[in-house]
């Protein structure tokens, strides 16, 4: 399976790309960012970072892609830059019919380093390390795309619903697995459900 992993900005929109073969054994194919200059106006940014994303989707023919899941930030503009970067990703994968999965970045570093809390060169070198790299990916953008492609490899896809799939998992993805069904639930009780 060949996942592309989109680390969304509006500057730099990280693109990693990596192959899920057979247990769980991962290989690196690509990384890169998809860059549109500040000095552009907003429309001609967005096209060059959605003609960016789909040349790599194009030629690299992905089974998934992963996003990171848009969270608040205090920086407005830069949260708004984030979310229209996302939006493209998830446009230009459905339009190929291509499934598409949101990670949030705690699951990205839960999934990698077995902490959610993880500061971003733990994430580095860790990605580094599963995908078998002489140097870590730069810059960090390119970097946390692999993270987010790694992250949707080893989802525990319903760990947590059999015993037995849980019984096959590492400590890091049970635990995150339930940190996963715990926010699911939380959102659930914010839409009051």
């Amino acid at each position: 399976m060949i996942i592309l992993g989109v680390d969304p900005g509006l500057t730099r929109c990280g693109v990693g790309v990596i192959e899920a073969g057979a247990h769980r054994r991962l290989s690196f194919i690509h990384v890169d960012v998809v860059r549109s200059s500040p000095d552009m106006s907003q429309d001609l940014r967005l096209l060059a970072i959605y003609n960016g994303l789909v040349a790599k989707i194009e030629r690299f023919a992905p089974d998934a892609v992963s996003i990171e899941r848009v969270f608040a930030q205090s920086n407005r503009n830069t949260v708004l830059g984030t979310a229209q970067a996302a939006g493209l990703a998830m446009l230009a994968a459905a339009q190929r019919t291509i499934p598409v999965a949101l990670h949030t970045p705690t699951e990205a570093k839960l999934a990698i380093t077995g902490n959610g809390q993880a500061q971003k060169v733990q994430v580095e070198r860790m990605v580094t390390r599963i995908l078998g790299l002489n140097t870590m990916p730069t810059p960090a953008d390119a970097a946390d795309a692999l993270a987010l492609a790694i992250c949707h490899a080893l989802r525990p896809a319903g760990a947590l619903q059999g015993g037995e799939r849980e019984q096959h998992l590492t400590a890091a993805q049970r635990q995150w697995a339930q940190a996963a069904q715990h926010a699911t639930r939380r959102r659930g009780a914010d839409r009051g459900m």
